[in-house]
């Protein structure tokens, strides 16, 4: 586990045959205790990821929904760049193992409804109703995602800064317009 991690901190590729390579052991030894790179990668990150509210909570007490937005997708596009490696891997196998998808840790979407939260009470300080509040996570979903970060940086060629910069006022457009216009 602590091999896992150690390559996971580092950013670079995370293999199962590198995974046994640095904690000293053969590759079976470390199927024999995980399946495959998804489970032991999810069992590496409990604990390097922070929960929503840790994560967000410099924003505790903002009431602009755009803020809050912005500030989540911010954390996470920023997390899977320094924890690529992982993040490419684990989605590179749900890939190739579409059954295995929702194994993914969907890190995404605790972000995401945490910085909805406080929009859900229609005595709050802006409100979307359940359907449109649960049409704009879904929109949210495509943008703060860390494919989205590697359509920009892979494929559009962006430096990270500015393809996170992109992501982020996507995903702030996006939650501006459900908010000001909601669909009836």
């Amino acid at each position: 586990m602590q091999a896992c991690r150690e390559l996971i901190r580092s950013g670079a590729e995370v293999t199962m045959p590198q995974v046994a390579q640095v904690a000293l052991v053969s590759e079976a030894t470390a199927y024999r205790y995980f399946p495959d790179l998804v489970s032991l990668i999810q069992e590496a990150l409990v604990g390097l990821w922070p929960q929503p509210a840790q994560a967000l909570a410099p924003i505790a007490g903002s009431t602009d929904p755009g803020e809050r937005v912005a500030f989540a997708c911010e954390h996470l596009l920023r997390q899977v760049l320094a924890y690529q490696g992982a993040v490419r891997a684990t989605i590179s196998h749900t890939i190739t193992a579409p059954l295995r998808a929702r194994d993914r840790p969907g890190l995404r979407f605790g972000l995401i409804d945490h910085a909805l939260a406080p929009f859900q009470d229609p005595a709050g300080p802006a409100y979307l109703g359940p359907a449109a509040l649960d049409r704009l996570k879904l929109d949210l979903a495509i943008t703060v995602s860390a494919e989205a970060l590697f359509v920009l940086t892979d494929l559009c060629r962006l430096p990270p800064e500015e393809a996170i910069a992109s992501a982020v006022r996507t995903a702030t457009t996006l939650t501006r317009a459900a908010f000001t216009d909601p669909p009836g």
